[in-house]
């Protein structure tokens, strides 16, 4: 088979990792890509958001089956694009990437459908939401604009004035675009956070192996919000106990809801998951594979990843036998010094080739280019992922940071806490 993958995260790296290991794989693409997965497949120079340039590609290359790895493909219907253009394709419509295109969209269907979550309110007018928190005068409180904003679009607010900013900066300041022309305010909840990916075939629902992740950029989850500085795989909090009721009153029930709105989704559902102590509530919704959540899931997948893409789109998920090794994963960033506000770019990168042939330590490409020498060289505020895996979890940790130093660029920043949540 001949695979696409559109995207050009660490998110990305993972996925074709993961496809090359498969014997059915004989040639794999990735549009736009970086130049680690360039190692591992043949670039594409067309942007992800380019659908027409990507289905003329697939239709060119007589491509088998194209993975789209990032939300604002989804969002803007390359899936539909490409059914219609009779070709192979893994990730939802836009009718259904709707459940991570619209904040406001997904909080309604949980509330229709009787799916946990905090209490919510919608605003289309800066003036109405101000209103609202004078009124409301409960905090901390969490305001998110409505559409897709790089994973940045989340403010939590200790007080009134804070408040007030976030509703500027959201919906006068537009600091997050057009995302914010519609606001949610959202009660704040307290708990661990767990991420769980999910397979979907459109009536089956199959959960991958827990996560959490590490938004803050500084140690001890302090200074501003990232795209995500590490995570680790699974999380200790998420019991078998805790599993079986997100199952039943989480997981199956949003497939069923989607379903029942004429919305059936096919592709990842990642179900952003507070364990708060009332029980588990769903934070977020996203269509697609989290970055960094999938650097730890994937590599602990013990199973060919093309036959289950495969049963998603054809409907017959549960005929496909999806298996996760008894070990644990870590997967620390390394990030530009300065992200995720402002950072220099071009530096070349050392000991990229630390752990070629190791199956227990792996490097993901995130944010790196070739410069004009044919260097490996930093393009973006998260460069790196480094990933270790071992039979648990602390020593997965240790394993990763003492062999972090192998790679190195200038000016690099990572956490030293990873893991230890």
């Amino acid at each position: 088979m001949k695979i696409l993958v559109v995207g050009s995260g660490g998110r990305e790296h993972a996925i074709v990792w993961k496809l090359k290991q498969s014997p059915k794989a004989t040639e794999i693409f990735c549009a736009p890509g970086n130049a680690g997965i360039g190692e591992d497949a043949t670039l594409v120079p067309v942007k992800a958001t380019d659908i027409e340039g990507l289905v003329r590609f697939a239709k060119e290359k007589e491509i088998d089956l194209t993975v789209i790895g990032m939300d604002d493909p989804l969002m803007l219907g390359v899936v539909d694009a490409f059914e219609e253009a009779g070709l192979r394709v893994f990730g939802p419509r836009k009718n259904a990437a709707i459940l991570e295109g619209s904040k406001a969209f997904s909080k309604e269907l949980m509330h229709k459908y009787g799916i946990p979550t905090a209490a919510f309110w919608e605003f289309t007018s800066s003036e109405e939401a101000k209103a609202f928190l004078k009124e409301h005068n409960t905090y901390p409180i969490v305001l998110k604009a409505d559409g897709l904003a790089l994973g940045k679009g989340v403010l939590i607010c200790e007080d009134e004035q804070q408040a007030m900013d976030g509703v500027d900066e959201i919906m006068v300041d537009k600091k997050f675009g057009s995302a914010g022309d519609k606001l949610v305010i959202e009660e704040f909840m307290t708990g661990p956070e767990v991420s769980v990916l999910s397979f979907c075939d459109g009536k089956i629902i199959r959960p991958m192996v827990s996560a959490q992740d590490h938004k803050r950029a500084l140690d001890h989850d302090q200074g501003l919000n990232t795209g995500g500085m590490g995570t680790f795989s699974p999380s200790k909090y998420y019991t078998p106990e805790i599993a079986a009721y997100c199952e039943e009153n989480i997981f199956r029930p949003t497939v069923k809801a989607m379903e029942a709105e004429g919305r059936t989704f096919k592709g990842i559902i990642f179900f952003g998951l507070m364990l708060t102590p009332d029980g588990p509530k769903v934070l977020e919704y996203n269509a697609r594979f989290g970055d960094p959540e999938t650097q730890v899931v994937l590599p602990r997948l013990d199973g060919d990843l093309v036959d289950i893409f495969e049963a998603c789109i054809d409907g017959t998920l549960d005929q496909v036998p999806i298996a996760w090794k008894d070990n644990a994963a870590v997967c620390i960033v390394l990030a530009s010094g300065g992200y995720p506000v402002s950072y220099a770019k071009g530096y070349p990168i050392e000991g990229l080739h630390a752990f070629d042939g190791q199956d227990d330590l792996m490097i993901f490409h995130a944010g790196t280019a070739k410069n004009e020498k044919g260097e490996i060289v930093t393009s973006g505020g998260r460069v790196l992922g480094v990933v270790a895996l071992d039979e648990n979890l602390d020593k997965a940790i240790a394993k990763g940071y003492a062999n972090l130093s192998k790679v190195s660029f200038k000016d690099e920043h990572f956490r030293t806490d990873i893991g230890r949540k």
